[in-house]
């Protein structure tokens, strides 16, 4: 199963380009006047169209998940407005968040694994 998100832009082309030179998605035009912004099996779909009369808006943040976290915050954390750095959660991932060219929540992850648990848990 896979999850396609459709969000309002402010542009397309800033958001094409924000995605695509600052987070190192696979960009394309979509049918509808859209443009789809890909990775690692996540897709955001943006529009310019008010397709929700003004209602659009809400609070949340989007999570995709990325196998090297350290490496890819490394590569992207200053092409762009860092939310909140790179970090262990209590939950069990290494995560940051950005804001994207929109004003949207967008967070990365890496969950940790069972040894990576264990060796913390040691430490403690």
């Amino acid at each position: 199963m896979s999850l396609t998100l459709l969000l309002h832009c402010k542009s397309l082309t800033a958001t094409r380009d924000f995605y695509r030179d600052a987070l190192g998605f696979e960009v394309r035009s979509t049918p509808g006047s859209t443009l789809t912004a890909t990775l690692n099996g996540c897709s955001l779909l943006f529009t310019e169209s008010d397709l929700w009369n003004g209602a659009g808006s809400g609070s949340f943040t989007v999570y995709i998940g990325v196998r090297d976290i350290k490496g890819y915050f490394d590569a992207v954390r200053n092409k762009l407005e860092v939310a909140w750095p790179l970090q262990e959660m209590s939950y069990g991932s290494r995560e940051f968040g950005v804001r994207d060219c929109n004003g949207y929540l967008i967070a990365f992850q890496a969950q940790a694994t069972d040894t990576m648990r264990r060796v913390r848990k040691s430490l403690v």
